[in-house]
């Protein structure tokens, strides 16, 4: 038994498949959960799990996400106390709001991009610090 593709529209171009295997890779971390079925576009390769196979397959993605999450707020919290840093000094440093650094720490909000980027090439060399302008005068600690 076949069914129209969701995706590319393709009439009669889903069809069935059980108990396969698929990988999830998010941040450079890998789950692969077993056992899944749904239906499986012939034409553009679009998959449709069935409910049990999506709320699994869904689970494990959320996990490696909040892992990495998690991962993240340790890295960034880690790094800013090398610096010397209070939280609402790196929220300033960053543009952050005032509890941007404590909702990254708590692992409640998942810094952007750039923040990640600038903490971690301070931490590769944190003489920078000096150089960017509300450090550069003296006294980082606790602004």
């Amino acid at each position: 038994m076949a069914r129209k593709c969701i995706s590319c529209g393709r009439p009669k171009g889903m069809t069935r498949f059980e108990d396969e295997t698929f990988t999830i890779d998010h941040a450079a971390m890998t789950v692969v959960v077993e056992g899944l079925s749904g239906w499986r576009c012939d034409a553009c390769g679009e998959v449709e799990f069935d409910a049990d196979s999506a709320r699994r397959y869904a689970a494990a993605g959320d996990d490696l996400v909040l892992r990495e999450r998690a991962r993240q707020s340790k890295e960034i919290r880690r790094i800013r106390r090398k610096l010397g840093l209070s939280q609402i000094a790196a929220a300033r440093l960053t543009g952050g709001g005032h509890n941007a650094f404590s909702r990254y720490e708590r692992g409640e909000a998942t810094p952007m991009p750039a923040v990640i980027n600038l903490f971690r090439l301070l931490d590769r060399h944190p003489e920078l610090l000096k150089d960017l302008p509300r450090f550069s005068r003296g006294s980082n600690k606790n602004q």
